[in-house]
């Protein structure tokens, strides 16, 4: 643990969103904000560290009034939500993205793609088939799915008509791990990623931009997708309706996201 910052004992806070600072109905509450208020007038900064990338955070970081950076697309992005500006981008070799879905079809057939654009106002791709998610996040469906490479990608999404999340990421990494970054966001969301990205690769970037270091930072977070975060962080926090495999890798496990866990932690630690 590295040393206190007033009465709080880390430098930096990187909570992922969905599932984890967010509640199901998309909002964060009362309670949360103000423990995250506290730790910075202790001194600490907050990072936001999303799989979503920056179209489908940029509306959620506005209304928190946040204008700190936010790291996006699974490490992808880092955005300054004050400025409404990003700082760094990586995209997904097409090439080798479309090698990896070739690979991992031929293991287990047909699979339902989507596909996130690189930039500010880069849109979601959503191909025949694939089931999203209801809400307010914008999405562009194609009939097509060979139009989802005709501009850079941050990442494709699969799905397969039978097989669970699990089983397809595991295949997913097996067959082309060594092409493509394989990943579980969510319930129904296995994203290939440029290789070797990950939410650790750009909360380091964005660390460094602050100043600050693995051993300054506590990290929260739900799904699988947070595991590299975890390890990066000097301790890692699973909120209680987190995915097994990150529970297994947490230092603690705390409250769910229902349940301000990520209150709960911050006022023990500020004391």
């Amino acid at each position: 643990m590295s040393a206190a910052v007033g009465p709080f004992p880390y430098k930096l806070v990187a909570t992922d969103l969905d599932g984890t600072l967010l509640r199901p109905d998309d909002t964060v509450s009362a309670r949360t904000r103000e423990a995250l208020a506290a730790v910075t007038a202790a001194g600490a900064a907050h990072i936001v560290v999303t799989g979503r990338a920056v179209p489908w955070t940029r509306h959620i970081l506005d209304e928190l009034d946040y204008d700190g950076l936010a790291v996006c697309g699974q490490g992808a992005q880092v955005y300054h939500a004050g400025e409404h500006r990003l700082l760094t981008s990586v995209t997904l070799d097409r090439q080798l993205a479309g090698l990896a879905l070739a690979k991992i079809e031929a293991e287990v057939g047909p699979l339902l793609l989507a596909a996130s654009r690189d930039g500010l106002d880069g849109e979601v791709l959503v191909g025949p088939g694939y089931r999203v998610h209801e809400g307010p996040l914008p999405y562009l469906p194609i009939k097509d799915a060979g139009d989802l490479w005709s501009a850079p990608l941050n990442k494709v999404y699969v799905q397969h008509p039978t097989l669970s999340d699990d089983e397809l990421a595991e295949v997913a990494a097996r067959v082309a791990g060594g092409l493509v970054g394989v990943t579980m966001a969510g319930a129904g969301i296995v994203e290939l990623l440029p290789l070797g990205l990950s939410k650790a690769t750009g909360l380091s970037l964005a660390a460094r931009r602050l100043g600050m270091k693995a051993a300054d930072t506590i990290a929260f977070g739900d799904m699988p997708n947070d595991v590299p975060m975890f390890a990066w962080s000097s301790y890692g926090v699973a909120m209680d309706n987190a995915h097994a495999e990150l529970k297994a890798v947490a230092d603690e496990v705390t409250s769910s996201n229902e349940e301000d866990g990520i209150a709960v932690v911050l006022e023990r630690l500020l004391g």
